[in-house]
C-alpha cells in the first residue's frame, strides 16, 4: 500500500464564500494539518488590523513566518490546508513558492460563489459573532475590488466549487 503524496490545499474565494468551512472539511482527512491566517492575525495582531493596508502588512508577516513551516510539514509527509486567501496574483505567487520548495502536490480550491450569497453568509457570520472579524458590506466591497479569480495560465490544479 502506498502513502498518498502530501498535498497543499489552497483556498480562493470572496469573503463569505465558505473558504474556512471547506478548509475544515479538507483538514478532517488523515495526516492533514489546518493553518488559518485569520487565527494567526487575530491572535498576533488583535488591535492592529483596522484597514486593508494593515491587513496587507500584517498578513505579509504571517506568511513570512509560516512559509518555511508549511514547507517543512509537507516535506515531513503531512498534507496542509492553508486557510489563507489565494485571492490575488501576489498571494498565489507566494503559494506557488511553497509548492515548488516542497515539491508537493497541490489543489487550488476556487469557491465561485455569487456576491449575493457571500454577503448573506457574511451578515449571518457577523450576527453569530463567532468569527474573529466583523466585516461590513463596505469592507466586503473594498476587498472584492482586489479579487482576481485564478486562471489556467497560473499553473495551479484548480478545483472549482459552486453553490
Amino acid at each position: 500500500m502506498t502513502t498518498p503524496r502530501p498535498t497543499l490545499h489552497l483556498l480562493c474565494g470572496k469573503i463569505g464564500a465558505g473558504k474556512s468551512t471547506l478548509a475544515g472539511q479538507l483538514a478532517a482527512r488523515p495526516a492533514t494539518v489546518l493553518i488559518s491566517e485569520d487565527h494567526f492575525n487575530a491572535t498576533l495582531f488583535p488591535d492592529e488590523l483596522k484597514t486593508i493596508d494593515d491587513y496587507t502588512r500584517y498578513s505579509a508577516r504571517v506568511r513570512a513566518a509560516m512559509g518555511p513551516h508549511v514547507v517543512a510539514l509537507l516535506k515531513a509527509g503531512l498534507s496542509v490546508v492553508l486557510d489563507f486567501q489565494a485571492n490575488t496574483l501576489v498571494s498565489r505567487r507566494w503559494m506557488r513558492t511553497l509548492i515548488d520548495d516542497a515539491a508537493a502536490a497541490h489543489e487550488l480550491h476556487f469557491l465561485d460563489i455569487p456576491d449575493e450569497t457571500c454577503l448573506r453568509r457574511l451578515r449571518a457570520r457577523n450576527a453569530a459573532g463567532e468569527h474573529p472579524y466583523q466585516v461590513s458590506d463596505a469592507d466586503y466591497a473594498l476587498f472584492t475590488r482586489y479579487f482576481a479569480p485564478p486562471t489556467p495560465e497560473e499553473g495551479f490544479n484548480i478545483v472549482v466549487h459552486r453553490e
